[in-house]
């Protein structure tokens, strides 16, 4: 985050990043310890460590085919988080989620990230 972008800039940055796939500029909105935690438990629940985590949960979470609409994107004095609505479908599963990506700023990059979910069971069926 240049000294002229807002945590609202860095917001829209990281989903437009998620959205084109774009890995290389996830990796550069991160701190090296940054974390990202998500609820539930199926293949992307837990905490990644480290940016590299953290970008390899944003492949794998990708790599199912969402589709995350942005809603709003929220700020704080110094934070921000995204209000998303995920959907996607796979064979016989479908996923329709509402949630809120907190991230933690600090010196103009995220350091953490939290997710909280509408519906951790529809998670938990839906990543297998």
């Amino acid at each position: 985050m240049s000294i002229d972008e807002t945590p609202l800039d860095l917001g829209r940055r990281f989903h437009q990043a998620l959205v084109s796939a774009d890995w290389d500029g996830i990796r550069a909105l991160l701190h090296d310890d940054a974390t990202w935690t998500l609820p539930g438990d199926n293949t992307v629940s837990g905490t990644a460590e480290g940016a590299d985590a953290v970008v390899e949960r944003a492949q794998l979470i990708a790599s199912y085919g969402l589709d995350f609409e942005l809603l709003h994107t929220l700020v704080s004095r110094e934070n921000m988080a995204l209000s998303l609505h995920n959907t996607a479908r796979r064979q016989d599963a479908v996923l329709d989620e509402h949630l809120a990506t907190v991230c933690r700023l600090r010196d103009g990059k995220i350091a953490s990230i939290e997710t909280y979910l509408s519906d951790v069971p529809g998670m938990n069926a839906f990543f297998v």
